[in-house]
């Protein structure tokens, strides 16, 4: 089986229901869940300066609208890990692409020195940038990836 033919299915398998969570995996799915639907709200209403801080300056779109609208995804987000439990394969991994979408406005913060959320030193902003793949290693742990006795 070539690698685009195991991509492909792996693509497919994540139409259907998960295969039961281990303990972890549900952990996972339940604590993105629950920081999703926190961090969603507090873009909507009590950190929106934080997170406009966070939008490159570089960005052809007003910051504003960008913290709004990515407030409303990660509330969806956070409901649909909390909720479906059956599609965890599929949210976990829409997840997962999500924070990697996200994260050039992490190191726009670090790159263009914009203070927020107690990140006031090149350093904090600096450690604050390996949490990305920390959250992208969860939101796949939550989706159940990589699946037991999978081929690599």
């Amino acid at each position: 089986m070539t690698r685009f033919t195991r991509l492909i299915e792996s693509v497919r398998s994540l139409a259907e229901p998960a295969p039961p969570a281990t303990r972890g995996q549900e952990v996972a799915r339940l604590g993105l869940g629950t920081f999703m639907s926190f961090a969603g709200v507090s873009h909507l209403t009590f950190a929106r300066k934080d997170f406009q801080a966070q939008v490159p300056d570089w960005f052809p779109m007003d910051k504003d609208v960008v913290v709004l609208a990515s407030g409303v995804v990660e509330v969806a987000f956070g409901a649909a890990m909390l909720t479906l439990p059956q599609r965890r394969a599929a949210v976990g991994v829409a997840l997962a692409a999500f924070y990697a979408a996200i994260f050039p406005g992490n190191i726009s913060q670090y790159a263009e020195r914009h203070d927020a959320f107690g990140l006031d030193t090149d350093t904090k902003r600096l450690v604050r940038l390996f949490g990305q793949p920390a959250l992208i290693a969860a939101a796949l742990s939550a989706a159940g990836l990589p699946r037991r006795g999978s081929r690599r």
